[in-house]
């Protein structure tokens, strides 16, 4: 059922005249001078179709109540409900596969630099490939994608669990493996991405990807803890075999879905140039280019902290597998919080304040963890840095996806997988070395602050960009 408003006008208190939106007992004040006489369609979502020139927004504006009943709205659509469950039992795979990597790495070789530097190698051709994989995300279907990009990295975790049982699993070949995982990740991370609005609509698309967070960071918060309990009990190897086994739920998942026949648009140009078209767009317009840049900052200064998790864990803190499992769960668990309060709550604060209170937040609690030494207190800082890091993520990728065009969104994604490939070796090479040469508390703290840094010079530069704009 769809109800029909009309905007009315109404007599504001400097002499002039706007226009007011009521829907659902709201009032959104609307420019009189932008409108004329609008039939204002609103599906029973918490969103309603606005032409562009009365909202200065791309065409979705926030209307009406706010209950936690539409936290999983999403989960409506038949195809989205397949994705959601089939990612949430991959995703803890994938947690308990790195947590049981860096574990291994750390214990086989004792060493913070290979720490990070295993970490490097295996994100690096996410780096190299995330473009292309962006242009095949515009040109072919991408639950074809996914399919076998999945599969991929379904091999590569068999892969690992037979090195590490045989006993033959040394640096070297973890480091082979993570960068043949790290291609399949290339190409499969754009497609998914772009695949969100497609498994749902529009309306429902900052939900989605709220709850994709959620998601992921729901596995944060088991997958770490299922590793630390695994590895004391069997083994290494029995983590690498689990997400091997686990990328059978996604698989079987997209076999599943109902999904329209793909038309593909005539090819007018090398796909070389339509790749490279999407940098150049991604580069040129100032809110894509401003949110890249900033999700690089912090990406490599405060992401990166979970690569030297291990040694702070054992030599800060002084414990062991597990104790390590359940740190990094207690960030997941500030990031699943958050990911659900942006997923309920998101659309009622603008973008700005949610992405940067963010960064704020995470810097905050990254600088306090640093000089914690008290288990427990580490734990409280980690949940306030995963809550305040999500807002920044979910936040930066929602607006990315729905203010590029749908034909641009592929390419546009695959450059932000570029640049979260590129934030992961940097970063983690940046917190190994820091850590070897000076200490991991003081990696850690440097980190935090030189988010905030950037998070500050952000706003300052939107401000100005603002300012320019209103004497134009």
């Amino acid at each position: 059922m769809h109800l029909v408003h009309k905007c009315r006008a109404s007599p504001s208190k400097k002499g002039r005249r706007d226009r007011r939106l009521a829907i659902g007992g709201d009032v959104v004040p609307v420019a009189a001078d932008s409108v004329r006489s609008y039939n204002i369609v609103m599906p029973n979502t918490e969103t309603a179709q606005i032409p562009e020139d009365i909202s200065g927004r791309p065409r979705r504006m926030p209307v009406g109540g706010t209950s936690w009943r539409h936290t999983f709205r999403a989960l409506r659509h038949r195809n989205y409900r397949l994705f959601f469950w089939g990612q949430l039992v991959s995703l803890i795979g994938t947690w308990m596969q790195q947590t049981a990597m860096s574990w291994f790495v750390y214990e086989i070789t004792n060493s913070k630099f290979l720490l990070g530097a295993v970490a490097a190698i295996g994100s690096a051709p996410m780096m190299l490939f995330s473009v292309w994989g962006g242009s095949l995300a515009d040109l072919y279907p991408k639950r074809s994608i996914l399919i076998a990009t999945q599969t991929a990295q379904m091999i590569c975790a068999f892969l690992l669990a037979i090195g590490v049982w045989a006993g033959f699993a040394n640096a070297t070949f973890i480091v082979v493996v993570a960068a043949l995982n790290g291609v399949a990740m290339g190409f499969d991370m754009p497609a998914r991405q772009a695949f969100t609005v497609e498994m749902t609509s529009r309306e429902d698309l900052l939900n989605a990807i709220s709850l994709n967070s959620s998601i992921v960071n729901g596995a944060r918060v088991i997958g770490p803890s299922l590793a630390g309990l695994m590895i004391g009990a069997v083994g290494v190897s029995a983590c690498f075999l689990f997400n091997g086994l686990s990328f059978v739920a996604v698989i079987v998942g997209l076999l599943m879905m109902r999904l329209p026949v793909f038309e593909r648009n005539i090819d007018v140009i090398s796909p070389t140039e339509h790749a490279w078209n999407g940098i150049v767009y991604s580069f040129q317009h100032p809110r894509v280019r401003m949110i890249l840049l900033l999700f690089l900052a912090v990406g490599i200064f405060g992401w990166s902290y979970m690569v030297i998790m291990p040694a702070f864990a054992r030599d800060v803190l002084g414990r062991g597998a597990d104790g390590y499992g359940v740190l990094m769960s207690a960030s997941g668990v500030g990031a699943l919080v958050g990911a659900l309060v942006v997923a309920t709550y998101g659309h009622l604060f603008t973008p700005r304040k949610l992405a940067l209170g963010g960064v704020w937040l995470f810097s905050a609690a990254l600088l306090a963890f640093s000089f914690t030494r008290n288990f427990y207190v580490a734990l409280a800082f980690l949940f306030v840095g995963g809550f305040g890091m999500l807002l920044f993520f979910s936040t930066t990728n929602t607006v990315l996806q729905t203010i590029v065009p749908d034909d641009m969104r592929g390419r546009v994604m695959g450059v932000w997988s570029l640049i979260f490939g590129a934030m992961i070796p940097l970063g983690s090479l940046e917190a190994g070395a820091v850590a070897h040469w000076f200490s991991t508390p003081f990696a850690l703290a440097l980190g935090g602050i030189v988010c905030a840094i950037s998070g500050l010079v952000a706003l300052l530069v939107i401000q100005r960009r603002e300012a320019q704009l209103a004497r134009e």
